[in-house]
């Protein structure tokens, strides 16, 4: 199934039927009254968060979206059958949008939650309408329109550390040492096309999930190359892996790092306030004096700390997965005191 994260759809709810003009006239009843029923409501339009969908695929096809109309009213004060509602299945940590305004709707980011566009009012018979001077009124009100908004949803994943990192810095094969996740691993640029998803799971009751987002360009913050489209993934996470490796075409690890940091502040200043781990990867690449230097070097370019590891020898993951399930911990619970012993 392709992975699509962003969709635009109308999505319509019902309107509600009209009231019924009815007046009651049965045998030996001569001034029967008014019996007319009122409309059903409309049925609603219904975006529910499930963890049985991973994609916004479903909803590449169809543009309109409806819910049913509700029943006119009838004779013998019988109301209208309501309209069905349309339940819509999304992934969970959806984001819907009124796509004319921009204005947002609902944040689905947890399985069960809903958002809903609510049916229209059913009308009023007649039979509401008899008063002491009025005995036969001769009418109803109709049912109230449904809504209808054209919707934009973007999917966010909801992960805990997001790695960032150009092409080629070793996100996925990172992401394939640490979790089940089997992403594509070559040994050129852009091998991930798609957002991975892994689950770590240190100990039972201890997991966090890892993102391996699409590595970015130079300019992906303003739409440059594939990761712009991803960077909204990483919007939830509790710290940021930035990976640089020695053998970048972009430049050295300090040139490397800095300009991660400058697309991510282009992108959402406010993802740098929090935490921020630099990562030397393909250390196996290296002798001990060019580690040194270039874990120095990236020491003193800024205020994060840094690490050094090797996806390939092992050397540095134990360790630096155990600190980034600290990170995770505090950010579930701000109060609790470093999870990263163990």
């Amino acid at each position: 199934m392709r992975f699509i994260d962003e969709v635009e759809f109308v999505a319509a709810s019902g309107a509600g039927g009209d009231g019924c003009i009815s007046f009651r006239r049965e045998k030996y009843v001569p001034r029967g009254g008014p019996d007319g029923g009122d409309g059903g409501r409309g049925g609603s339009v219904i975006f529910e968060a499930t963890t049985r969908r991973n994609t916004l695929s479903d909803y590449r096809r169809n543009r309109v979206y409806r819910a049913r109309n509700g029943e006119p009213g009838s004779g013998r004060q019988m109301y209208g059958a309501a309209g069905e509602d349309l339940v819509l299945l999304l992934p969970v940590g959806t984001v819907l949008y009124d796509a004319d305004t921009g204005e947002l709707l609902a944040d689905l980011d947890e399985d069960g939650a809903r958002f809903v566009i609510p049916g229209g009012n059913g009308g009023l018979g007649n039979m509401h309408f008899k008063t002491a001077t009025r005995q036969t009124p001769h009418y109803a009100t109709e049912g109230k329109p449904g809504t209808e908004l054209r919707i934009r949803a973007e999917l966010k994943l909801l992960a805990d550390v997001g790695l960032l990192g150009f092409p080629n810095a070793g996100k996925s094969t990172f992401l394939s040492r640490v979790s089940a996740a089997r992403p594509k691993v070559a040994d050129y640029p852009f091998t991930t096309l798609v957002p991975q998803l892994g689950v770590v799971e240190l100990a039972p009751g201890e997991s966090f999930v890892v993102a391996d987002i699409p590595g970015l360009v130079e300019g992906a913050a303003e739409g440059v190359g594939l990761g712009h489209r991803f960077l909204k993934h990483v919007e939830r996470c509790a710290v940021y892996v930035h990976l640089v490796a020695p053998d970048a075409p972009e430049g050295d690890p300090v040139t490397v790092r800095e300009l991660l940091e400058r697309e991510l502040e282009a992108y959402d200043p406010e993802l740098l306030e929090r935490p921020q781990i630099v990562v030397l990867s393909k250390i196996d690449l290296l002798d001990e004096e060019a580690r040194r230097r270039w874990i120095q070097a990236l020491e003193a370019s800024g205020e994060s700390p840094v690490r050094a590891i090797s996806a390939v020898t092992g050397e540095g993951m134990r360790e630096l997965v155990r600190e980034l399930y600290g990170y995770v911990q505090r950010g579930r619970d701000p109060g609790s005191d470093d999870g990263s012993a163990g």
